[in-house]
């Protein structure tokens, strides 16, 4: 195995995410802020993309994970491997990084549906080197967030000189509990603040391919109250821009310490230091201490981004282990055990193989479709003139709905279905000769980013259903129960609807019971919010998954022999996930339904 040829996209399922299921060529593309970009031009641009992935990005793929970084502890500066530096200005060199930007702007006016189909090849392909690229997107949330002058200073200087950029949120006391964080800003003048404090796992806070780096920092002003409500956020560059966007002296944010991790080595995780060895100067974002809210455009990003990269490990998993399955010959055939000299057969036609090769196959599958439908409900946000215009009120609260799914299911399901991948090879795929085990590691640290699990799920239960009392939950379901009642794919996916319906009544009872008996405890919501959490995503996926076997169905007589194998492929997936999956949700059912205390009871010197 060559580090050039591990990445394995699924271009054709993306553009059939796109183009045959969301249509964007029919609702989006040529529309209000995506008007200069029509279907072959978004096609086009996607295959030249999954391309430069396939065969540029991914060749420091490895090279960077065995190449250690270093820091220069005097200087705060980290050096990346030279791979990973060589392929950072070839991205940008290509002009990669416009893709995600807005015309105003001077990029493409890509819809989010794109830019995040986009996204799923870059990381698959490389996820080290996309982390390093966030500061691409920072530049459009400066945009969107920042007074004039600020905007002047650092947007147009961030998508030129090609400089990086952070989110600077955890502390090492604080840790997911933002607001007990104590970085302090003290105002100096104007917009002007001074920062002092340490952040912890910040990602790719430092790095020497870049002239500048620009921190954007949540500290508390003197005086403030406590929790997140007290929080403010600051823009801190590494070296300070002054107001014409020149470039001027060392700033006092500082790299102190890079953690040793168990993946994704390549990238930088940080610890920051501001103002202890000079002042680091900041700028509060805006003209309002709103820190919290404003860092939430940039988490919410953050959140997509994790999900889709796990989504995209697990797919380049399971298309590696398929073609190692369709190559590797050892057993006979179960079917003729019993004969001696039965031939040797490859080990595809195994039928646990084939169980686990469904299993990832469905399931990678399911999640680029839950993600895409997230992506689709972003381009309608758009669409309406962003989430603050009254006419998408209701279409952000979905997104919101959505993103507990994407962040918090994908990343535990690509986990646990990667391991599935490693199975197929033997031990084969737990030495270096294959990339299954740098998978394993890179994609592990994804249930953690941003929230860990149960942090999702608390948020999807807390958060997102309770502060509309269901009614975004609600239209959902309503979506789904449209598709039921719609008889999509008529006799030929009975059996897929009937199981879809069951998974609905099945994960509302989940919740009636959690809410039920939330009036004994919340106990009850930590013990069991996680398995709400994945019961709703699994219902949803299967939703998605009947929807897409009813259009692969109606296309397969009229389609070309490789598109007939695709869309037998796609009805395939579905028939597995609501026949394998989704009965399992009945058991999770009497879990909650039959929850009890006991654990929360026990005296903890039990536990030992």
């Amino acid at each position: 195995m060559t580090s050039e040829l591990h990445y394995k996209s699924n271009l054709r399922d993306v553009e059939f995410n796109l183009f045959e299921v969301q249509e964007i060529q029919r609702d989006v593309l040529g529309r209000g802020p995506f008007a200069e970009m029509d279907e072959a031009t978004a096609r086009e641009t996607l295959r030249a993309y999954e391309l430069f992935c396939r065969t540029e990005l991914a060749k420091s793929y490895a090279q960077a994970d065995r190449e250690p970084l270093k820091l220069d502890v005097e200087t705060g500066s980290v050096t990346l491997p030279s791979c990973l530096s060589e392929t950072y200005q070839h991205w940008y060199d290509q002009g990669w990084n416009l893709l995600g930007l807005p015309t105003h702007m001077g990029g493409t006016g890509a819809p989010p549906s794109i830019n995040w189909a986009a996204f799923e090849f870059g990381a698959g392909a490389n996820a080290n080197l996309m982390f390093y690229l966030f500061g691409a997107f920072l530049s459009r949330a400066i945009d969107e967030l920042a007074t004039p002058s600020q905007k002047a200073r650092y947007v147009q200087n961030m998508i030129d000189r090609r400089w990086g950029g952070t989110m600077v949120l955890t502390e090492a006391d604080a840790g997911s509990d933002v607001g007990s964080a104590r970085a302090k800003a003290r105002h100096l003048h104007d917009d002007v603040w001074e920062i002092e404090g340490v952040k912890r796992f910040i990602t790719n806070g430092d790095f020497d391919t870049v002239e500048n780096v620009v921190h954007l920092v949540l500290a508390r002003p003197e005086g403030a109250g406590p929790g997140t409500k007290g929080l403010s956020l600051f823009i801190v560059p590494k070296f300070w821009v002054h107001e014409d966007g020149s470039l001027g002296e060392r700033n006092g944010a500082y790299c102190t310490n890079i953690e040793k991790k168990m993946g994704i080595k390549g990238s930088a995780t940080c610890e920051m230091t501001f103002g202890e060895r000079i002042p680091a100067r900041g700028l509060l974002v805006g003209e309002v201490h709103d820190g919290i809210r404003q860092m939430f455009r940039v988490i919410e990003h953050a959140r997509m981004s994790v999900g889709i990269k796990s989504m995209a490990t697990l797919s380049t998993g399971y298309l590696n282990a398929l073609a190692y399955t369709r190559d590797r010959v050892q057993g006979g055939d179960l079917a003729q055990a019993m004969e001696k000299n039965s031939p040797r057969v490859r080990i595809i036609a195994h039928p646990d193989v084939r169980r686990m090769l469904m299993q990832q196959k469905s399931t990678a599958e399911g999640l680029r479709a839950l993600a895409h439908f997230a992506a689709s409900i972003q381009d309608r946000i758009e669409l309406e003139g962003g989430a603050k215009a009254p006419s998408a009120k209701h279409l952000d609260r979905l997104n919101d709905l959505l993103l507990p799914m994407v962040k918090g299911y994908s990343s535990e399901k690509a986990f646990e279905l990667l391991s599935v991948s490693l199975q197929c090879f033997g031990g084969s795929g737990y030495t270096q000769d294959y990339p299954m085990e740098q998978y394993m590691r890179d994609q592990r640290i994804d249930s953690l980013y941003e929230g860990t699990t149960h942090i999702q799920a608390l948020d999807l239960l807390f958060r997102k259903i309770a502060k509309d009392n269901g009614a975004t939950l609600q239209g959902l379901l309503g979506q789904i129960q449209a598709t039921l009642d719609g008889n999509e794919g008529g006799d030929a996916l009975a059996n897929e609807r009937a199981a879809v319906a069951k998974a609905v009544a099945n994960t509302q009872a989940m919740l009636g019971a959690l809410l039920g008996k939330m009036g004994e405890s919340l106990y009850h919501v930590g013990l069991h919010g996680n398995r709400v959490l994945f019961a709703l995503s699994e219902t949803v996926i299967g939703w998605l998954l009947v929807r897409h076997a009813a259009i692969a169905l109606s296309k397969r007589d009229g389609a070309h022999e490789d598109d007939k194998h695709f869309y037998d492929g796609k009805v395939a997936s579905a028939r597995f996930f609501c026949a394998e999956v989704l009965p399992m949700l009945q058991s999770s059912r009497k879990i909650v339904e039959q929850s009890v205390l006991d654990v929360m009871t026990l005296d903890e010197r039990a536990f030992g």
